[in-house]
């Protein structure tokens, strides 16, 4: 990812103590929290109708209405086959499922990242996490 030209901004005193909250409670800088604050504004901007949650280091975006992530809705979208059979068997509206699917050709390694993440072997978490039971194998 490119950086821009640095530039300045004042922010509110209100907002100037969200800043200073946030660095420190994240122990990242004033600077990376306006910009990631930024970056999810900009995008929500861009496609009504979806937000950002999720602990810090893991904002992801999900389609509001439907309780799902948007990288959610592409796996569900894959193994549908269609946005139409999407529609068809889930309670999602095709205009939820365009949104999914614009967010996803707009950032698509992110999106890829988070569906391969979830598709992991139980192998992997079983070595990973060694105090959780997996069952059903």
């Amino acid at each position: 990812m490119t950086r821009g030209q640095p530039f300045s901004v004042r922010l509110d005193e209100a907002t100037e103590r969200l800043v200073d909250a946030e660095a420190r409670r994240t122990r990242r800088s004033r600077s990376a929290i306006v910009e990631a604050l930024t970056e999810e504004a900009a995008r929500t901007r861009r496609f009504p109708g979806l937000a950002f949650r999720g602990d810090d280091a893991q904002r992801r975006p999900w389609v509001i209405g439907s309780g799902l992530d948007v990288w959610e809705i592409i796996e569900m979208l894959d193994a549908s086959g269609s946005p139409e059979a999407l529609v068809a068997d889930s309670h999602l509206s095709s205009a939820q499922v365009r949104l999914a699917m614009a967010y996803r050709d707009a950032y698509p390694a992110e999106i890829e990242a988070a569906v391969a993440e979830n598709r992991r072997p139980i192998e992997d978490i079983a070595t990973l996490y060694p105090f959780i039971v997996v069952t059903g194998r």
